[in-house]
């Protein structure tokens, strides 16, 4: 893709982009425990977050001996997050549709969901990685089946969500007239996890919205795929959501050691190749540098240094930022800070 194309998918974000952007609170199953998030998810809605994005991991990015590890079923804890709390959205953020969940099933779970906490549901899906399928029997494929296993899985839960009954004899992914009987008031979102072009495109053509990371080399394209998978398909352009970690500590430098754990998650390779040990991920973090984990992420003790980031990605034309709570030695401080400092002054840029 060239860099006119990629610039003219920012000014068309930029152009569609409400008055008021949403932040969400990532919170991370990989580094805290079930209960715990649940306190987050009650805190986050005190403060001001608009949401609560859940990970759905199977396998952590470090090992045991770095950092603490849970990995707890994310659909179970969205029931009880959803019920400790009174209006923010919840979901995942994000599910892997290419093995360990069957689609019928995801669409089943997301319209639960909508149906206990209506106005409130939201599903994110991707391809997932090597270290959430692979220890869960796949053989783990090429980046092609990945990409045309997430496009059937998919069309499915799109289609029944939007109240068909669905047959469907993909290569990957078939059903015998699924339907789902529980139809919620409103049909929750979809929306998909893309690092690349082709996932972006199918975005476009298929669901609500895009979600990529927020460093400033990978929205550009991605969002023009996604436009250009949208128009091509007649649909009205929905959501850009950006993603980054967040930590906070007393000093950057704390900030640092409390999310070190986190760095390997800034290696493509992890999303797209078979590694899927926790001693194989960890290694991929050696290479990456204390200042490229720091410039690509939200990592100080200043809130001014998060605001002027965070204004910067809205630049790019996002409509919601999934803040990552990366914050591993007090979590709550994270949250704290931002609604009491961050969320306040960004909210006041839009009221400017």
């Amino acid at each position: 893709m060239g860099i006119i194309e990629s610039i003219r998918g920012v000014m068309w974000a930029r152009r569609n982009q409400p008055e008021d952007v949403a932040y969400v609170l990532g919170a991370s199953h990989e580094r805290f425990g079930p209960a715990e998030l649940v306190q987050q998810a009650v805190l986050a809605e005190e403060m001001g977050f608009d949401g609560v994005a859940c990970s759905d991991h199977l396998t952590p990015w470090w090992r045991t001996e770095t950092a603490p590890a849970h990995c707890a079923n994310a659909w179970v804890w969205l029931g009880a997050a959803g019920q400790a709390t009174d209006r923010i959205a919840i979901g995942t953020g994000v599910t892997g549709i290419v093995h360990r969940y069957n689609p019928v099933v995801v669409a089943q779970q997301v319209a639960t969901l909508e149906t206990m906490f209506p106005g409130r549901a939201f599903l994110g899906v991707g391809s997932s990685e090597a270290m959430n399928e692979v220890p869960a029997g796949m053989d783990w494929p090429d980046t092609s089946e990945q990409l045309a296993r997430t496009e059937e899985a998919l069309e499915i839960i799109v289609r029944l969500l939007d109240g068909e009954t669905v047959p469907f004899a993909g290569e990957f992914s078939r059903t015998d007239g699924a339907r789902l009987y529980l139809r919620p008031g409103r049909r929750p979102p979809v929306f998909v996890s893309a690092f690349h072009e082709q996932v972006a495109e199918v975005a476009g053509r298929l669901a609500d919205g895009v979600w990529t990371l927020a460093s400033p080399t990978t929205p550009p394209s991605v969002i023009a795929a996604y436009r250009r998978g949208a128009e091509e398909a007649g649909r009205a352009p929905g959501e850009i959501i950006l993603q980054s970690l967040a930590s906070v500590d007393e000093s950057d430098e704390a900030a640092l050691e409390a999310s070190r754990e986190w760095k390997p998650s800034l290696d493509g390779q992890l999303y797209t190749d078979d590694i899927h040990t926790t001693a194989d991920i960890a290694r991929r973090g050696d290479d990456v540098s204390d200042r490229a984990f720091t410039t690509a992420n939200l990592v100080s003790a200043d809130p001014d240094s998060h605001v002027r980031k965070l204004r910067l990605t809205g630049e790019l034309g996002a409509t919601a930022i999934v803040l990552v709570n990366a914050s591993g030695r007090a979590p709550e401080d994270m949250i704290r800070l931002y609604g009491e400092h961050v969320l306040p002054e960004l909210r006041g840029d839009a009221e400017g």
